[in-house]
This record gives structure tokens, sequence and C-alpha cells, in this order.
């Protein structure tokens, strides 16, 4: 009866954060790098695990990936938008207590280089995750995601 009230009482919070990265190479080197496979060539630490897929990278593709939050199970990862002609890419994530997106668009800006915009947005399935996803999107654009931009022009 207490699970029922407390659900009754609950209500998602949906919260969202975007910013633009610059990097030092052309569309066609930077945007296939924001694909699951590509990623472990520049972001330490990243490993997925494909489930299903029949190229390196497709719409509907789905993975794993090991959360870094302490006590979630693997979180699920779909490429739920693929479209390289418009250089966008955009992943839906799946844990127990919170969804989210994560699209990225490039776009050239000549000479070699390339904005990304980057947004997450987080929906709490739970109250639990609705304070999770606070936490991690603030932690996360602490700084703008520049330790992205280090790590891909470092990598280029």
């Amino acid at each position: 009866m207490e699970k029922e009230r407390e659900k009754a009482r609950f209500r998602p919070k949906r919260i969202s954060r975007t910013c633009t990265i610059r990097l030092k190479g052309s569309l066609e080197e930077v945007f296939p790098l924001f694909g699951p496979v590509r990623e472990m060539e520049w972001a330490e630490g990243w490993n997925p695990e494909i489930v299903y897929s029949t190229a390196e990278l497709e719409e509907h593709m789905i993975f794993t990936v090991s959360p870094h939050t302490h006590g979630e199970p693997d979180h699920i990862w779909i490429v739920s938008k693929y479209s390289p002609e418009r250089a966008l890419i955009e992943y839906t994530v799946f844990a127990p207590e919170r969804i989210w997106y994560i699209t990225i668009t490039c776009r050239s800006t000549g000479q070699r280089r390339t904005e990304a915009e980057i947004t997450y947005t987080y929906t709490g399935l739970t109250e639990g995750g609705n304070v999770l996803n606070e936490q991690i999107l603030r932690s996360m654009y602490s700084h703008d995601l520049k330790d992205w931009e280090k790590a891909i022009n470092h990598y280029l």
C-alpha cells in the first residue's frame, strides 16, 4: 500500500543541458569518433559490449556499458538516430531508475575545424533517478565537456 502511495506522489523530472565543443579536425575525421566503437580511441575507460549490430555503426545498434555510478547495473544503449549525411547521432540509454538521450550534431567550421553540439536529456523514473540525474548532469557539464574537447583534440 505504501509503494502505491509513493508511486502516486512521484513526478518524473526531465532535465537537459547542451554545449558546443570545438575540434581540430575535419567533419569527416571528427564525426565518426562519436560512434560507440570509435569512441574507444579517445575516451579513456570507454568499453562498450556490442549486443546487436550488423555494422560498426548503424541505427538501432544495441550495446551495454558499465556505469560510472555505484550500484547501477550495466546501462543499455541504443543508437536511436544515425544520419551521417547530417552528421547526427543520438543515443537512448536505459537504467532501472532513469532514461536519457544523448544527441550529437557536428558541423564544419572550415579549415579542418569542426564544432560538435552535445545535448544530454535525462528523465527520472523514480525519485532516486531524479536526484541521480541532477548530480550527474551538474558534474558532467561542470566544465562544459571541455574534457571531451581536450581528449578528442589530443587524439586528432
